[in-house]
Parts: C-alpha cells; structure tokens; sequence
C-alpha cells in the first residue's frame, strides 16, 4: 500500500499524517498510538488539506474563516475536523471554486476568540497559493473575549458635557463619545451608535462592572474590523426606569417619548454639527440593555428613518408584555436588529425575547423588511460580563460583517 506522507511537529510528539490512494488518513505518534480514522475523503491530489496544530486546546470547535467564505467565523461549511489532541485537519471539496490566493485565520467561532501569536499579538492573514496537497499549519495561543488589547488602540473618550441640556425633559445629563483612536489624524467620517447607560459602559468603578467597550473597541480597531463612534448616555439614576419607560405600562406612566425626542431632535444634530459622521440611517444605531434595551427597542420601530441598526442586550419586555409592531415608516427594508438575551436572566427573558422576534418577522410592518440577528447564551445572566461579551459580537454584525480581518 502506497502513502503520501507529511511530518507535523508541534511541541511534543513528532505526529506523522500517512496519506493512501484513498485518502485514507492515518496519525501517529513515534509510538505508532493511531488517533484517528479514516476520514473518506477524496484522493489528495485533487483538494487541499489543512492540518493544524496548536499548543492550546480545548473542547471549542476551530473554523477557518477566509475570503472564500466572506470572513464568517461560525460557518459549518468550514469546522475543522479533530484528529487528535491539538491536531485539526479540513479538506476543500476537489471541485472547489478556489480564489486565486487563499486567505484564512483560525477561530475558536468568533473574533473575539481568534488566534494570536505567542505574546498575545494579532497574527497577520494567511495565505497560500496552493490548490491541492497539505498545507501545514501552527497556533501558539488563542484570543479569549476579545483581550488582551493594545493601549495605542483605545479610543478618544471625550466628556461632550457634564450638563448636556435636555430640553424636552428639562433636565440635563452627562454624556460621553468615544471616538476612533485615529480620530485626530483623520478626515474619515464614521458611523454612530447611541448607547444608554453610560455609567457602565467603560467605567472601571462601576458598582456592578461595565461592558468595557473602549477596550473591545480597541481589539476591533487592531483587527480592523470596523471604527465607530460611540456616544454613551448616562442614565437619570432614580429616574432612570422613568426615562427609559414609554406610555403605560406595568410600571405607570413613563417619560420615554420626551427622552427619545431628546435623542432625534436635540442631542443627533449636535453629534453630527460636532463629530464626522456618517448621518444616514444605515450608519445610525441605537442600543442598550434591560431598560435601556426596551427604549431602544421604541426608538427603533418609531423612528426607523433615524435609526437603522438596532442594538437589543436582555430587553425588559415584561414591562410591556403587550408590546405592539408598528413602524411609522415604510422604508425599513435595511433595518437590522440584533437581538441578545441570556438562558440564566429569568424564567421569561429567552422566551419573550423570541416571541418579540416572531412577532416583528409577522407584522405587517416589517414583514420581511428587516434583519434580525437573535443570539442565545444559555448559561448568561443579567449583568455587564455578559453584555460585554455580545457588544463586539453585535457591532461587527451591524455595520461591519463584511469586512475582511
């Protein structure tokens, strides 16, 4: 029987993959210990084979993301098959429409857990000319929640006003942008995504944690995924469910309308007179989490020619169990929606957050006029670590999931 054969050292063993006119794949150690079996592919000479090896591994699946799939990190059509302890191995079809260079990284399923090298560094895009035989490959550690992060990249936080006038509620508030770390030596206008409860966001003195959004925001500028300006409104602290409460609902009478009116007709102009901007509503989202998630939600569906990207972390939908799907305009075609809710938040929060999915997916107003990405964690909790974990995951979606990384 006659073998193709390739080496693959990484650490300790010496692995060696044996290869049959079959394609039969045999791994073994220099204690001839077989690992594997055969993997019934076609002969080699007609695909590429990757082989991985890594010197962390763990029970997460590994994808190869690249520009034959659009840099998608979760796309099944590209797991990689586990052959042994920190061994992986994918085979492209014989008849795959291969670009003219392959270019690829390896992810745990998501950028935030993409390879790194062995100081924790960002690895540049690999690439291979190769259409058939083995391509052997090698990564020392792995990205975990999008850190560690490079100070050079975390964005400009700047305090717009301690006293940011609020006409509509006659009231004012602290409110804070983030820009891009680049902003300064730039003429590039970005997009802008109005996030609620700036206490916890990036204040590392918050009694319950924060999002840590500056330092995700850096890794997401190192990976150039995307540059965005963020600007965080702090909420009104004891009447904070009031502002984020609209009309009636089970907890009375909110002030929501006043504050989103705020949002539209006093604090957007001023970003987009004082920051560049991209204005147009494919490049303007609203987002939060729990009340800040529910006023996002109204603000969205009432004034999708503002607001076209749509930022939902665990939204108290019990407020307003009866929560009616009206969109008070019809050209909403672009509108996304990422929707996030946790298994461990209450008895409720998956499932009305699924019913609210259902529900806009049959309204008449949005019928298939709207993307809706629903992310389910089951093991989350209501709280800043997990909505931390989503807010990267939930902006590359939104505005930059086509960017190659």
């Amino acid at each position: 029987m006659g073998f193709i054969f390739s080496f693959i050292s990484y650490s300790n063993p010496l692995y060696l993959l044996l290869f049959n006119k079959n394609t039969t794949i045999l791994v073994m150690d220099f204690e001839n210990t077989t690992l594997t079996k055969d993997l019934n592919h076609t002969i080699i000479k007609t695909g590429l084979h990757i082989i991985l090896t890594t010197d962390e591994d763990d029970s997460r699946p590994v994808y190869i993301s690249g520009n034959f799939n659009n840099w998608l990190t979760q796309d099944k059509a590209f797991i990689m098959e586990k052959i042994g302890n920190g061994l992986y191995h994918y085979k492209f079809t014989h008849d795959y429409n291969y670009p003219e260079k392959l270019l690829y990284k390896f992810t745990k399923g998501d950028w935030s857990e993409v390879e790194i090298d062995l100081n924790g560094n960002r690895t540049e895009n690999r690439e291979t000319n190769k259409h058939t035989g083995i391509q052997n490959e090698h990564v020392s550690r792995w990205r975990k929640n999008w850190l560690p992060f490079k100070q050079n990249y975390l964005p400009q936080v700047v305090l717009i006003s301690d006293e940011f006038e609020i006409p509509q509620l006659n009231k004012t508030r602290k409110i804070w942008a983030l820009l891009p770390h680049d902003y300064d030596n730039s003429s590039e206008s970005y997009p802008v995504m109005y996030l609620q409860d700036a206490q916890n966001l990036f204040n590392e003195e918050a009694e319950y944690g924060n999002w840590e959004i500056d330092k995700k925001l850096a890794v997401m500028s190192e990976y150039k995924i995307g540059k965005i300006i963020i600007i965080a409104i702090e909420h009104a602290e004891e009447d904070r469910i009031k502002e984020y409460n609209v009309g009636k609902t089970v907890l009375g009478k909110g002030q929501g309308k006043k504050y989103i009116k705020f949002l539209i007709e006093t604090l957007k102009p001023f970003v987009d007179t004082n920051f560049r901007t991209k204005t147009d509503r494919q490049n303007t989202g609203i987002g939060g989490s729990s009340m800040g998630g529910l006023i996002s939600i109204f603000s969205g569906l009432r004034y999708p020619d503002v607001f076209g990207r749509l930022m939902i972390f665990s939204p108290s939908l019990w407020v307003k169990p009866d929560l009616k799907i009206k969109v008070d305009d019809e050209n909403n075609s672009d509108t996304k929606i990422y929707l996030y809710a946790g298994g461990d938040e209450s008895e409720t929060m998956v499932s009305h957050v699924k019913n609210f999915k259902e529900r806009i997916i049959a309204s008449e107003f949005v019928k298939d006029k709207m993307k809706i990405n629903l992310s389910i964690n089951k093991q989350g909790k209501h709280n800043e670590i997990y909505w931390s974990d989503e807010f990267p995951k939930a902006i590359e979606w939104l505005f930059f999931n086509t960017k190659e990384n």
